[in-house]
This record gives structure tokens, C-alpha cells and sequence, in this order.
């Protein structure tokens, strides 16, 4: 394969962002519209409301906890090979929640099977989107991640229909059914670089090689298609140091039987442990920030509050006589495409050099909460549809994550840091719905669960702003101080989704 720089940024890459937005709008549009979904369950099963949101929210929260796994899955597999096990993840999901006999098979099939083939998709799709594009990345990727959003608005009313006329297995088999379609989006995915899993293989097979001992692979062997102005071209960075660390393995190992063979592997496992040592205490590091272990707070904190009305609306306005049955545009089609509206309206707002990013996501987080404790006095199904429009708009401020992030730690640690923000959102969203459900149980009304809630998210934003106060920030010297590039860098802080 010959694929030359000018490909990037255009090209064979716009094929790539069109398979890579349909691949998360036919995972995730099930999953970000299970709202309509839930009164159905709750009315099949007869279980509590507390058990039942379990399924909502692992489907949305696996995916984002086991983030770190999956991207390694992609780093080794690569793009193509990912997107088609997760299509089979996720539509064997769907089709075998059709079939669950209870709640407790429910949260495996659809919770924790379907949200670990949305966190590979989610992965897969970011990743060869990526290597596609550099100058118009951010582009790329504000189109692919709009998939979730479109998918949910598209899911909502489909799987509505569905209901009503195939009932809730009927529409659960023609939803995975329809998931299938990830394999032909992972067809679209050619590599530009070849995944480390065979380039181990690669080095397997070159052991053999009596001239290898103790000296760098010859470059004439290790070429491959990486994107370049020439037909081929050596091994990236990466690539190398991968093919090398498995060749200097078998060097020492080779000729050596007994005790020496064993001191060679040792050797080998102490180097890999002082490389997990050292990526420790840059976790440890960036924890010690006090701005950063706010911002976590304030994720986790609107991530516990935010996410359930997205799950419960639909029964709120069931449970409050409000409606009989989901409208035909329902709540959770209304949230989405307010989220959808808000990620990229955030985005250019976040890009004005007078705003201050980190206030700005606090005021979404303060107009966020207070429409929470507005929801329990709502009167009217149309009052219900405009503070689902609002908190939709404040939820699209997940866009503001990467840059936030970037601010506080710098890019030379924005993928660690990253990872770090996204553990905590996804325990407060797999949280978050029990919580309110156990609060329902308890009280047989949701309005102390939207009080909760709604309280959750304004302390996370007065802690986020309390703590981010520029009086903080001058106690710190001046080279620690870090600064925000808007040029190639915002690129790089676009690259993580």
C-alpha cells in the first residue's frame, strides 16, 4: 500500500470521517437514546427503578472507564480489525437483550457487552480519523463526534416506532440487526501505519537471523507504507522501538539456557517496570495540581447530576401526568440535538481568546444545576421540553474537556491527564441513574432525586471556580505557569475527543 502525503487532510481521510460518523451514530444511537427505552423495561420486568437504571448507566459508563483498554486494543490491532469486533459486540448485545429473561441479564448484555463495543468503536473512530487528517483534524473530528448526538436524535423516534409496532423484543433485534453495519464501515478503515501486534509478529519471524545480534534491524527490512512522498519509508518512532525491544528480548535470551536465560528475562521484566514506575508518578504528579483534582471533582460531580434526566425524563413526565405515552419528537431526541447544538457552539466560544474556558464550563455547570432544581416544579409537558433543551445544551459541555485540560497540566501530558478526566466522568454517569432510582424507591417521586442532582452539579461548579481563582494561581512561580499555543497545539488538543 502507497499512500502520499497529499492524501492527508482530504481525500480517501473524507471517506474515513463519513465511515467513522456512521460507525458512532449505528453504536451509540441506542445506547444515548435509552431513555425511551426504560419505561419499557421497567413495565416488562417489574423491577425496581433503582436495579433497572443499572443498564442505562453501565451502557454509558463501561465504555468511558475501560477507555484506557480499549485504546490499547486499537494501538495493537489497529482501526479496522477493532470496528468489526465491536460491531459484533454491539449488535450480539442488542439481539441478546431481546432475549433477557430478567434485569440482572440485561445489565450484562446491554450494560456492560454493548458499552464495551461503544468504548472500541468510540476508540477505533478517533484514532484512524487521526491519522487521516492534521491540518483539518479538529474539523474532522467535530464531524465524527457529532455521530452520538445525531444517533440518539435518530434512535430516539426510530426505537419509539419500533416499539409500537414490533414491541420492545421486536425493536431490539432490528436495532442489532442494523448495528451489523459497522463491519461495512470498518471496511472504509485502511491503516496508515501498521498496528503494533504485527509488527511483533514481523519481529517474531526476523529472529532467525544470525546478523541481528546486538545491532538496530536493517532499515531496508523494516519498511512499510506510513504516508510518505516516496513508495516506501522506514518504520516510525514508534513502530521501531517495538520491533527492536522484541529482537534485543530474544538476543539475550538466545544462546543462554539455565540461569543466564532467566537473568536475561529478568532484566527484561525490571526495564518494563521501571516504565509503568515512571508513568505512576506522572499520574501522581498531575493529581497534585490543585486545579486539575478540581476539575476531576466537577467532572465526576456533573456527570453524577447531568446524565440521569437524560435517562428518567420519560418516565418523569409519565409518572407526573404530564403525558400518557413518548411523543412522537421525544425528550431524549430534543436533549441530543441540544447537545449537538452545544458541543459545537461551546467550541467557537471556547476559541475567543477573552473567555476564560475554565469559567465558561463552570457557567454551564451553574445553568446546568439550576435547571435541575427547576424540573421538580415544572406544571407542563412543553415547560419539561425547554429544560430539557437547556440542560441539553449545557451537557455539550464535554466538548471543553481536551482544551481544559490542556490549560491546567500542558500538552506534553494532555493523554494521561485525559484519561484521568474520563475515569471520573464515567463513575459518576454509571452512579448517577441508580442513585436517582433508589431515590424514587424510596420516595415515590422524583423530585427529591432532581433536588440531588441539581445540588450535585452546583457544588461541583462552585468547588471547580472556588479553586480556580486567579489568587491561587499567583502563588505559583512563574515557570510553572503554562501556556496555550493556538496554532499546531490546538490541533493536538482536538486530536483527543
Amino acid at each position: 500500500m502507497s499512500l502520499s502525503t497529499k492524501m492527508l487532510d482530504g481525500g480517501w481521510g473524507w471517506a474515513i470521517v463519513a465511515a467513522s460518523f456512521m460507525a458512532q451514530l449505528l453504536s451509540y444511537g441506542s445506547p444515548q437514546s435509552v431513555g425511551v427505552l426504560y419505561p419499557e423495561w421497567l413495565h416488562t420486568y417489574q423491577e425496581s427503578k433503582g436495579m433497572t437504571a443499572w443498564v442505562g448507566s453501565l451502557v454509558a459508563g463501561v465504555g468511558l472507564i475501560a477507555s484506557p483498554v480499549c485504546s490499547i486494543c486499537v494501538d495493537n490491532f489497529g482501526a479496522r480489525p477493532v470496528t468489526i469486533f465491536s460491531g459484533l459486540m454491539v449488535a450480539g448485545g442488542l439481539m441478546l437483550s431481546a432475549f433477557a429473561p430478567n434485569v440482572q441479564f440485561l445489565i450484562f448484555s446491554y450494560g456492560i457487552v454493548v458499552g464495551l463495543g461503544c468504548g472500541l468503536v468510540y476508540a477505533a473512530t478517533l484514532t484512524i480519523t487521526c491519522q487521516y487528517f492534521d491540518k483539518r483534524r479538529g474539523l474532522a473530528l467535530g464531524i465524527v463526534t457529532t455521530g452520538t448526538s445525531v444517533g440518539a436524535f435518530i434512535y430516539a423516534t426510530a426505537q419509539n416506532e419500533l416499539i409500537v409496532l414490533f414491541g420492545l423484543d421486536g425493536c431490539l433485534l432490528i436495532t442489532g440487526a442494523i448495528a451489523l453495519n459497522l463491519m461495512a464501515c470498518a471496511g472504509f478503515m485502511r491503516p496508515l501505519h501498521m498496528p503494533g501486534y504485527y509488527l511483533k509478529q514481523k519481529a517474531a519471524l526476523e529472529r532467525n537471523a544470525e546478523d541481528q545480534f546486538f545491532m538496530r534491524p536493517p532499515l531496508d527490512d523494516l519498511k512499510i507504507t506510513t504516508g510518505s512522498t516516496t513508495p516506501e519509508t522506514s518504520l516510525t518512532c514508534k513502530e521501531l522501538l517495538i520491533t527492536i525491544d522484541n529482537k534485543d528480548l530474544s538476543i539475550q535470551t538466545k544462546n543462554k539456557t539455565g540461569p543466564l536465560a532467566g537473568l536475561a528475562i529478568m532484566k527484561a521484566i525490571k526495564k518494563k517496570q521501571k516504565a509503568y514506575s515512571k508513568y505512576m508518578n506522572l499520574i501522581f504528579e498531575i493529581l497534585q495540581d490543585q486545579t486539575m483534582v478540581a476539575f476531576c471533582i466537577a467532572i465526576f460531580m456533573f456527570s453524577l447530576g447531568a446524565f440521569p434526566p437524560f435517562l428518567f425524563i420519560e418516565d418523569v413526565a409519565q409518572s407526573e401526568g404530564l403525558i400518557e405515552e413518548v411523543s412522537i419528537i421525544p425528550l431524549v431526541s430534543i436533549g441530543a440535538i441540544a447537545t449537538c447544538i452545544g458541543k459545537l457552539a461551546l467550541g467557537i466560544l471556547v476559541d475567543i481568546k477573552w473567555i476564560n474556558s475554565i469559567y465558561l464550563y463552570t457557567s454551564t455547570m451553574f445553568v446546568g444545576g439550576a435547571i435541575l432544581l427547576l424540573i421538580p416544579l415544572t406544571t407542563s409537558y412543553v415547560g419539561l421540553q425547554i429544560l430539557t433543551a437547556i440542560l441539553g445544551l449545557c451537557s455539550g459541555n464535554w466538548s471543553l474537556t481536551s482544551y481544559i485540560t490542556t490549560q491546567i497540566v500542558g500538552l506534553h501530558r494532555l493523554t494521561q491527564a485525559h484519561g484521568i478526566l474520563m475515569f471520573f466522568g464515567g463513575f459518576g454517569i454509571m452512579l448517577g441513574p441508580p442513585v436517582v432510582g433508589w431515590f424514587f424507591d424510596w420516595t415515590q417521586s422524583y423530585d427529591l432525586a432532581f433536588y440531588f442532582s441539581g445540588t450535585c452539579v452546583l457544588l461541583g461548579a462552585f468547588i471547580l471556580t472556588f479553586l480556580s481563582l486567579p489568587c491561587w494561581q499567583e502563588k505559583k512561580s512563574e515557570n510553572e505557569k503554562l501556556d496555550v499555543q493556538y496554532t499546531s497545539d490546538c490541533e493536538k488538543v482536538a486530536s483527543v475527543a
